[in-house]
């Protein structure tokens, strides 16, 4: 479900310290960071906001400079949400879980151009789009940040290692959902997994967290390195080990 959560702290205006470039990928515009002849790359499937958000693009440069070919594709065509108007109407023209259609195309493009590795992070609305993609084994790795419109049902058909990175103040998936979500995960031995719950946070935090609540930035600080770490060990560890 979508929520007012989903539009606390609209992003800002960029301050032009991005170090990526608009590229059209397949069908997609997307911004793109980091070394495009690297053999790993990581999608990153925005919040309702899409991808011209300043802080999604900053943890792009992140987790370009730790060595993958980093793609935030243009999900919504044009037509990111905007404040002000009627959330569930704009939800309504664009669905999450058909958006995975848009995708394929894209890995496809990755793939044929020599990445051997995809890892994809959704946030919010982009959560349901990754574990679609999870589900199909499209991609070597998911993580799933403060997720929007993902069941139970979902997460018993990730065929792929996933992580959840989950607030404790936490309406659309509350920390007893996620532990439900943890607990189908321990069934299925033949995934990897990694769960945790941030204390003293909201939903959206990793992407819209306030700079001048520390207690926020620290913990998407946290949960960006975390989100790193993980890629690092599904990704990085998986290639060397080729």
């Amino acid at each position: 479900m979508f929520g007012p959560a989903c539009c606390d702290n609209p992003p800002g205006i960029s301050s032009g310290e991005e170090s990526g470039q608009i590229k059209k990928i397949a069908s997609l515009n997307s911004y793109v960071s980091g070394n495009p002849d690297s053999k790993l790359a990581v999608l990153l499937i925005s919040d309702a906001y899409g991808y011209e958000a300043p802080k999604l693009r900053k943890i792009a440069d992140k987790v370009a400079a730790a060595g993958y070919y980093v793609v935030v594709p243009d999900m919504f065509f044009g037509d990111p949400f905007i404040p002000k108007t009627n959330l569930h109407d704009w939800g309504d023209i664009h669905p999450a879980k058909p958006a995975v259609e848009f995708v394929k195309p894209l890995i496809h493009a990755l793939k044929e151009r020599g990445v051997t590795k995809i890892g994809a992070a959704g946030f919010c609305w982009g959560a349901k789009v990754v574990v679609e993609l999870a589900k199909d084994a499209d991609i070597q790795a998911a993580a799933l940040l403060h997720p929007t419109f993902v069941t139970l049902d979902d997460i018993k058909e990730v065929k792929v290692p996933v992580a959840i990175l989950a607030a404790e103040f936490d309406k659309i998936s509350p920390p007893e959902l996620v532990k439900q979500f943890e607990a189908a995960l321990q069934a299925k031995p033949e995934v990897d997994h990694f769960v945790k719950i941030y204390p003293g946070v909201s939903h959206g935090w990793t992407v819209r967290y306030r700079d001048e609540d520390i207690t926020s930035w620290k913990r998407a600080q946290e949960a960006h390195q975390d989100l790193l770490d993980w890629f690092g060990k599904c990704l990085q560890k998986a290639h060397s080990a080729l």
